[in-house]
């Protein structure tokens, strides 16, 4: 019953928080000096077409009445009409969204892969400090610099994976929209490879902040993990370190590498801008940065509450697993 109380007041903080998050974009988008009917009808258009444009859009009517009709809008899942595309915002994210989350969940997965083995590698080789330097390099070089490096190492001078786009050839229409699975789904391996050989080197670039922040994270709590007292018995049964580390050290050092995970994961957008631009990627941050260099305020306001709703989600799942990983985090 406590947990079932708990999902409602989380729902109701959501739902309140993105309620909050709605009037801030409306605000936005009612008062920056942009028209939308005139981006509508075009620099040129005679005034009077301009006026019932307006009229057509209730851009005339009072505050909260638009207000009203927006936040019903948003409740149907309409994000508006996008003025660079003039197609409805949703149909657009629903075209661009899939090739971000499988570069999103290609990325996230190779970051945790790599935090996890670098993590338990020290665990394993404390007197090896040159891993942590290594780390705080990586975590330090800027994005879009090792994305570049990639490209030009990888793609232009070595040729081992394309540097630009998401297949070649033959496309692939498939139910999830990822191609690299529907490629699976579709018994096409070969096209599921060619998917993937053009994933892999953006998924790197966007995961290796993802690895050096919790890489460090988890390095950190396994070292303290390993000095308490169960491990030290657990090594006294005569277990091996490694066995050591994966049985009693790394469930018992989550809490504090899962809360950096949702951080890493909700700050992956800002990532995302970067690489989609660098690889040709055309995900949702290319979409944002062409409404970006067009004005576009409705696709630019749309996208920026989903990825509100996201960041909220996310913060919700991470205290989850954290309570699940420890037990003596109460729900």
């Amino acid at each position: 019953m406590a947990k079932i109380s708990l999902i409602f007041r989380r729902l109701a903080a959501m739902a309140s928080v993105l309620l909050c998050m709605s009037f801030i974009v409306f605000c936005i988008q009612s008062f920056i000096p942009a028209d939308p009917a005139r981006a509508i009808v075009g620099p040129t258009a005679p005034i009077d077409i301009v006026n019932r444009t307006r009229d057509q859009l209730g851009l005339n009517d009072s505050i909260w009445v638009q207000y009203s009709r927006f936040v019903t809008r948003l409740v149907n899942g309409e994000l508006g009409t996008s003025v660079r595309t003039r197609q409805p915002v949703t149909a657009d994210v629903r075209k661009f969204l899939p090739a971000t989350a499988e570069l999103s969940l290609a990325a996230v997965s190779f970051g945790l892969c790599l935090a996890i083995a670098i993590a338990i590698f020290h665990a394993a080789v404390p007197k090896l400090n040159a891993l942590r330097y290594v780390l705080v390099g990586i975590g330090s070089v800027p994005i879009y610099l090792s994305a570049l490096l990639m490209v030009y190492v990888f793609a232009f001078r070595l040729s081992w994976f394309p540097g630009s786009g998401r297949v070649e050839g033959s496309e692939l229409n498939g139910p999830t929209g990822m191609k690299v699975i529907d490629g699976l789904l579709s018994g096409r391996p070969e096209l599921s490879w060619n998917a993937f050989s053009h994933l892999i080197l953006p998924a790197i670039a966007l995961g290796l902040p993802v690895a050096a922040a919790v890489g460090q994270t988890l390095s950190s709590s396994l070292h303290d993990v390993l000095r308490q007292q169960h491990a030290q018995a657990a090594r006294g049964r005569g277990l091996s370190e490694l066995s050591v580390i994966l049985r009693h050290g790394l469930r018992n050092s989550a809490s504090a590498p899962l809360a950096m995970t949702g951080l890493q994961v909700r700050l992956l957008f800002g990532n995302l801008l970067i690489v989609e631009r660098v690889f040709g990627w055309p995900g949702l941050g290319s979409y944002m940065v062409q409404s970006f260099a067009s004005a576009d305020l409705p696709a630019i306001l749309g996208v920026s509450l989903l990825l509100g709703a996201f960041y909220i989600a996310v913060g919700a799942v991470v205290e989850l697993l954290q309570a699940l990983a420890d037990p003596r985090i109460s729900l």
